[in-house]
């Protein structure tokens, strides 16, 4: 008991890491730079992210998770070990618990895939919490109720809906459509409307600045740069959110019928709890303008926006550790 006791959030998009006693420690992008021609890590994190798209040549950015699970293992491996140790989690004498957050659904090859990079990274000991359960604990719902709790996590790589009682999911549905979606969206659709070519760091400013799931009021605008398909050259365009809510259309639907499917297959008795209660909202997502009413809009049960969503899975991951014998009962795949 003398390691620390750790909660990460492993997502496509961040990293965020939580250690029991201090809080949300670290919070960086899951992105590995990597040298082409000595085929070594040469940095992780945010410094990977300066040196995204302007090294083309000599350096690959990486995401080595993709859609919520481990693409490729020994960089995540790198990856967590990198993490784990500038959280201040790692220590020659007592290895960290660690708790890690997987999303709903995926195979047992997955799971024991992120067991074992953990394990490999240096944790004594590694549980694994299905999102849905961490998010929920994060937002601080009341799950371990017989009464019904419904969370929707929507981050980089995958959006999840989740009905949650006694501490056991109910009710589940996923889609591998997320953030990391969204800006492909924007990204398509510049170089559809404008002839202009842009990066997926551009794209994923302009969703944050600008971004909206349903018309504002005021429409905001914003200058983008780029590269003219046509002449090659470097060209400057205004868009407005209203471009930008119709560009997101399509993935932004997806994320709407993960929601419709949980509903149309949860009990009536919990059913009723969650037009209460509402359907609370996690992720990096949750944060785009208007979600929530797009969410009520579309489902006819009220949405509401969790408080700090982004940092939700990992304080989720933190809390589960200390109800770690509690929760074991309802989550078989905790220590499998």
């Amino acid at each position: 008991m003398l390691g620390k006791e750790i909660g990460i959030d492993l997502g496509t998009v961040n990293v965020l890491v939580y250690v029991k006693g201090k809080g949300i420690v670290l919070q960086e992008p899951s992105l590995v730079a990597i040298s082409v021609e000595e085929d070594k890590i040469v940095a992780v994190g945010e410094e990977a992210r300066a040196m995204m798209g302007r090294t083309p040549g000599a350096f690959e950015v990486i995401r080595p998770l993709r859609d919520g699970v481990i693409a490729d293992y020994l960089v995540t491996e790198r990856m967590l070990y990198y993490f784990l140790h500038k959280a201040g989690g790692l220590s020659r004498l007592f290895k960290p618990r660690v708790m890690i957050s997987v999303p709903y659904g995926v195979t047992s090859v997955e799971r024991r895939a992120v067991r074992e990079a953990a394990l490999d990274a240096g944790a004594g000991r590694a549980h694994l919490i299905p999102e849905p359960i961490a998010a929920a604990l994060g937002a601080g719902l009341p799950i371990d109720t017989p009464s019904g709790n419904m969370v929707v996590d929507l981050g980089g790589g995958a959006s999840e809906a989740a009905v949650i009682a006694v501490n056991g999911i109910v009710a589940a549905n996923s889609v591998r459509v997320g953030g990391v979606r969204l800006d492909e969206a924007i990204v398509a659709y510049v170089r559809r409307k404008y002839n202009l070519l842009i990066g997926q760091p551009t794209a994923e400013e302009v969703k944050i600045r600008i971004g909206s799931a349903l018309p504002l009021e005021e429409p905001l605008t914003m200058e983008v740069q780029g590269r003219d398909q046509v002449s090659g050259l470097p060209r400057t365009i205004e868009l407005t959110s209203d471009e930008v809510t119709e560009a997101l259309k399509e993935p932004l639907a997806a994320m709407v019928n993960v929601v419709k499917a949980v509903l149309e297959r949860t009990p009536p008795e919990l059913a009723s709890d969650i037009i209460e209660r509402g359907i609370a909202l996690v992720g990096g997502t949750a944060l785009l303008r208007k979600i929530d009413e797009l969410i009520s809009q579309e489902t006819g049960v009220p949405a509401w926006v969790a408080e700090a969503p982004m940092a939700c899975v990992a304080l989720g991951a933190g809390k589960a550790l200390e109800q770690y014998e509690i929760l074991r009962r309802s989550i078989p795949d905790m220590d499998a």
